[in-house]
């Protein structure tokens, strides 16, 4: 299907193009979203009317993006789940939870501005885009953990996965310690206990 784009479209083009997209992208996305125009001699005639209208409110969502976007960039938001030893997740962490941690926050966006190419599914400090408008993007972070406390020793750079291991490795190090003094020491108390017997046999 052929569109006229009503502004800036990731890789598309740039308001005012005419460009060739799929069916379902245009009927699922584009035109719903009010992003374009089926690309007939009627929606080109009324491009060109509204033309000036139509770049005026691209300027002035984009002004508004960049004063949202000075404050989100470089902001981290916990997300709480369940996760394995080896932090695998039960499930994973999608769009609608990364948005609905932000809006959390203090920051109002949508699942379809979450820029995330693959749901997350392991735990740790994930970079992740905001398309708060087509040439605004902020990064923020998201760091997955499975308590507050995590959290927390995770943006201090701690890896949490790797902390369990070596408390794991270091247990079993101080059961092996243990076992090997008790059956150390088990020979000379038994020595001990006979030199007593031979002693007060005599």
């Amino acid at each position: 299907m052929q569109v006229i784009l009503l502004e800036r479209v990731g890789r598309l083009g740039q308001m005012g193009d005419v460009v060739t997209v799929k069916d379902g992208f245009a009927r699922n996305y584009l035109l719903p979203q009010g992003k374009a125009l089926r690309a007939t001699d009627a929606n080109r005639k009324r491009f060109e009317r509204d033309r000036a209208q139509l770049e005026a409110r691209d300027l002035e969502l984009k002004s508004e993006a960049q004063g949202v976007s000075t404050k989100l960039d470089g902001q981290s938001f916990i997300v709480i789940r369940q996760a394995g030893d080896t932090g695998q997740l039960y499930g994973s962490v999608s769009t609608r939870d990364i948005a609905t941690a932000v809006t959390e926050g203090g920051f109002t966006i949508e699942r379809r501005q979450v820029m995330l190419d693959r749901p997350i599914k392991t735990l740790g400090v994930h970079a992740i885009r905001v398309q708060l408008h087509a040439e605004v993007e902020p990064h923020i972070t998201v760091n997955v953990a499975r308590s507050p406390d995590e959290a927390a020793r995770q943006a201090r750079g701690e890896n949490v996965t790797k902390a369990t291991t070596e408390a794991e490795d270091d247990a079993e190090a101080a059961r092996r310690a243990a076992a090997a003094l008790f059956e150390e020491g088990a020979p000379a108390e038994i020595a001990g206990e006979a030199e007593g017997e031979e002693s007060a046999g005599a």
